[in-house]
C-alpha cells in the first residue's frame, strides 16, 4: 500500500473511529509540558487518597517517554448519555450516577481501541502506537481539549457544544506526524451553576476541583471512613455525582446514546436504599458484575448506603441500619452508628449502646462512645 498523505490519513483514521463507534474524533501534535496545572494540582493534594494520580507525573508531561519517537495523539469520544432522571427528591431511593448505569466502559471502550490502532497499522505499515482509556498516564481532558474535542468545563468535565458533557474519553498516541486540530475553544462564559449547585464545594474556584470534597471522590475513589462533615450533604447519593453536569446548559443539547452496553440495567437505576442495606457480599458481586459499580466494592457501597440512609432522618430505617451496625466490617458499622445517630431519639440510642456493650473494634468503640455521650 502506498503511503498515504497527512490529511489522507488522518481522514481515514476518523472514520475508522466512527466506524468502531466512537461519536468524536481529533488529533492533537504531541509536545512536552514543562509544567502547569496538573503538578500544582498534585502540589495541593488535591488528588487525595488516588496515588496512582501522583506517579508517573513525567509520563502524564512528556507523551514520548509512553511512546519513542511520539507525534500524535488521536483524542476519541463515545457518548453514553440515556435520558432518565435521577430520583434526587426521593430519599428512599439511591442515586448512581449515569456513567454506571450500563456496563464497565474500560472493557467495552479497549476492544475498540485495539481494533482502532490494528486498522490505523493497517492504513500504513511502521506505525507504533498506545491506547488508554482512563487507565494509563495520560492527561485525557487535556488532550481532548487540544484535538477540539470540547473545552475543560469549570466544573473541569470536558463539554462539547453539540453533546455536553455525557461521554467518555480515550486516546492513542502514534509516532507518526498527522494532520492536527485546532484546539477548543470555551463557552463556558459567565455561568457558574455547576460551581453553585456542587454540593460540597469541591469546586474551589471556576476549573479548578478539589477532589477531596467530591462525592464522585468520597463515594468510590476514597477507601476508608468518610470525612463527617460531608455525609449530610451527600443525600441519598451513593456511587458518584452529577449534580453538576445535570445543572449545565449545554447538557441540555445531550443526544441520546446508540449504545446499548451502556443503557440502564435496572440494578444500577432504581434503587431502594432499604434493599441495597440487605444485599451480601455474594449478592452485590452478581448484581454488579461487568459494572462500574463493583469498583467500590461491597464495604464501599454499604459506606455511602449507611449514610443515605441516615440523611432519611426516617426512624423506619434503624432496622435496616441495625443490619449494617452488626455486619463483619467494621467501617460499614461506623457509617451505620453516624447514621442511627443522625436519625436520632430513643430507639436509636438503645441501638448504639446495645452495639457499644460488645464492640471489640477500638476505633469503632470510639465512635460509639462519642455518639451515645455527646447527648
Amino acid at each position: 500500500m502506498s503511503l498515504m498523505d497527512r490529511r489522507q490519513l488522518s481522514q481515514a483514521i476518523k472514520q475508522e473511529a466512527y466506524k468502531l463507534g466512537f461519536d468524536s474524533a481529533g488529533i492533537a501534535p504531541v509536545e512536552k509540558l514543562s509544567g502547569g496545572a496538573y503538578p500544582e494540582w498534585i502540589q495541593r493534594g488535591y488528588q487525595g487518597e488516588m496515588s496512582y494520580l501522583e506517579r508517573n507525573v513525567e509520563k502524564r508531561l512528556d507523551p514520548t517517554l509512553i511512546v519513542p519517537e511520539a507525534q500524535s495523539i488521536v483524542s476519541l469520544a463515545i457518548n453514553y448519555f440515556h435520558p432518565g432522571e435521577l430520583p434526587y427528591e426521593d430519599p428512599s431511593q439511591a442515586v448512581i450516577s449515569r456513567y454506571a448505569w450500563g456496563d464497565d466502559y474500560h472493557d467495552i471502550i479497549k476492544k475498540r481501541l485495539k481494533q482502532l490502532l490494528e486498522a490505523i497499522q493497517a492504513l500504513q505499515s511502521g506505525i507504533t502506537g498506545r491506547y488508554y482509556v482512563d487507565t494509563g498516564p495520560v492527561l485525557d481532558k487535556y488532550w481532548a481539549v487540544q484535538a477540539g474535542i470540547g473545552w475543560q468545563g469549570k466544573h473541569t468535565n470536558v463539554l462539547s457544544r453539540s453533546r455536553g458533557s455525557w461521554f467518555f474519553l480515550a486516546e492513542i498516541i502514534l509516532d507518526v506526524e498527522l494532520e492536527y486540530d485546532d484546539p477548543a475553544q470555551d463557552y463556558c462564559g459567565t455561568c457558574t451553576r455547576c460551581i453553585d449547585a456542587c454540593p460540597t464545594d469541591a469546586i474551589v474556584e471556576p476549573y479548578l476541583l478539589d477532589a477531596r470534597r467530591c462525592v464522585s471522590y468520597l463515594t468510590i475513589e476514597l477507601r476508608r471512613d468518610i470525612p463527617p462533615e460531608f455525609r449530610e450533604s451527600m443525600g441519598n447519593l451513593v456511587f458518584g455525582c452529577d449534580i453538576c453536569q445535570d445543572v449545565c446548559p449545554w447538557n441540555s443539547r445531550a443526544v441520546p446514546s446508540n449504545r446499548q452496553e451502556f443503557a440502564p440495567r435496572p440494578e444500577n437505576w432504581t434503587l431502594e436504599l432499604r434493599e441495597l442495606a440487605r444485599m451480601t457480599p455474594e449478592e452485590f458481586s452478581a448484581a454488579f458484575r461487568k459494572s462500574p459499580v463493583k469498583r467500590t466494592k461491597w464495604r464501599g457501597l454499604m459506606r455511602n448506603v449507611a449514610v443515605a440512609l441516615g440523611n432519611t432522618r426516617n426512624e423506619s430505617n434503624l432496622d435496616v441500619l441495625e443490619g449494617l451496625l452488626n455486619c463483619e466490617d467494621a467501617m460499614v458499622r461506623r457509617h451505620a452508628a453516624w447514621a442511627i445517630s443522625f436519625i436520632g431519639g430513643a430507639s436509636a440510642l438503645r441501638i448504639l449502646h446495645h452495639r457499644l456493650e460488645r464492640e471489640s473494634d477500638p476505633e469503632t468503640r470510639e465512635v460509639l462512645y462519642d455518639l451515645t455521650h455527646s447527648r
